[in-house]
């Protein structure tokens, strides 16, 4: 095996880790080749120079493509958190020559985004239009692993206990209880009261099954005397939630300010149901004691102002 350190700190080039991630995210030296603009064959010159750096094989190849090996995924994980701090560094630089005020790059999750990120977004471009704010949605099982290689600078959603780390640092910034809703021309959206058992017979769209509020919705059913839904979607997508909702006719479970825009814009009705459960606040995550860029700073005063200007809105 070689030295590693001074392969990490020396030999390689900003080419090696493009192709690194390149080949982790096509997993086919074809495709990877056309996406850096090389030829296939320099391709795979490229990645045996850098094999024979480490002295390992970093991606088994087969007639179905490449794969990472065990030291390949360590190694695109380095690959993907130096390139992202590179688009970070070079952000930055951009917006100093330019007068802009750079960009941050936030993972949301579905209980954030309709009024708490989308109100810090308003707030942040009031103050610096330039200011480019990019934002992934998803679970955390997919945004952790894209803030811990600086591919986020932070997540605003749930702070699920699950996921709690010392390398993680949270910040609460309110309580979101839950609603029921529907379309709101689906029959229980007319009842003045629907039954559990009402609910249990209807298609559902539901959080993923780690969440939190996905536990605490079976439970719900089960002190009822009830099963829990089975015709169900699982999603983390606002976009498939309100899909679902619409073309399934199925009833949804989700954050109570979700509920609110969904009504305020006629896409459904919450349905008058108590939904009496605790839940994780609110909150921001961040990657501890790593170095904030201006804009990421400005887009967490931004979070900060408006869970605390937001009705309802306290821990």
């Amino acid at each position: 095996m070689a030295d590693i350190d001074r392969v990490l700190r020396s030999n390689l080039k900003l080419r090696h880790l493009q192709l690194l991630v390149a080949l982790d995210e096509f997993r086919h030296l074809g495709r990877a080749s056309e996406f850096l603009s090389l030829t296939q064959p320099a391709v795979s010159k490229m990645l045996a120079e850098i094999e024979r750096m480490f002295g390992l094989n970093l991606f088994a190849r087969s007639t179905r493509g490449t794969e990472p090996t065990a030291y390949g995924h360590t190694v695109v994980r380095f690959a993907r958190s130096v390139l992202a701090d590179y688009d970070r560094t070079r952000d930055e630089i951009d917006a100093v020559s330019s007068g802009s005020a750079g960009r941050t790059r936030v993972g949301a999750m579905v209980v954030a985004t309709p009024s708490l990120l989308m109100g810090a977004i308003e707030l942040l471009k009031a103050r610096s239009s330039q200011t480019s704010v990019y934002v992934e949605e998803g679970d955390l099982t997919r945004l952790l692993p894209r803030l811990r290689v600086a591919e986020l600078d932070l997540i605003v959603g749930r702070l699920e206990p699950g996921y709690a780390s010392p390398d993680l640092e949270t910040e609460a910034l309110y309580d979101e209880a839950m609603s029921i809703v529907a379309r709101p021309d689906h029959p229980l959206a007319q009842q003045p009261k629907p039954s559990w058992a009402d609910l249990a017979r209807q298609p559902w769209i539901v959080p993923p099954p780690w969440a939190s509020s996905r536990v605490k919705l079976n439970q719900l059913f089960y002190k009822q005397k009830l099963d829990p839904p089975v015709d169900l979607v699982e999603s983390a997508s606002f976009l498939i939630t309100l899909s679902v909702l619409r073309h399934r006719n199925a009833l949804g479970f989700v954050a109570r300010s979700v509920a609110g825009y969904l009504e305020r814009e006629k896409l459904a009705k919450a349905l008058n149901v108590r939904v009496a459960i605790e839940l994780p606040p609110v909150g921001i995550i961040a990657m501890r004691g790593r170095m904030r860029t201006p804009a990421t700073q400005q887009i967490i005063e931004a979070l900060r102002q408006t869970a605390s200007a937001s009705t309802g809105a306290t821990l």
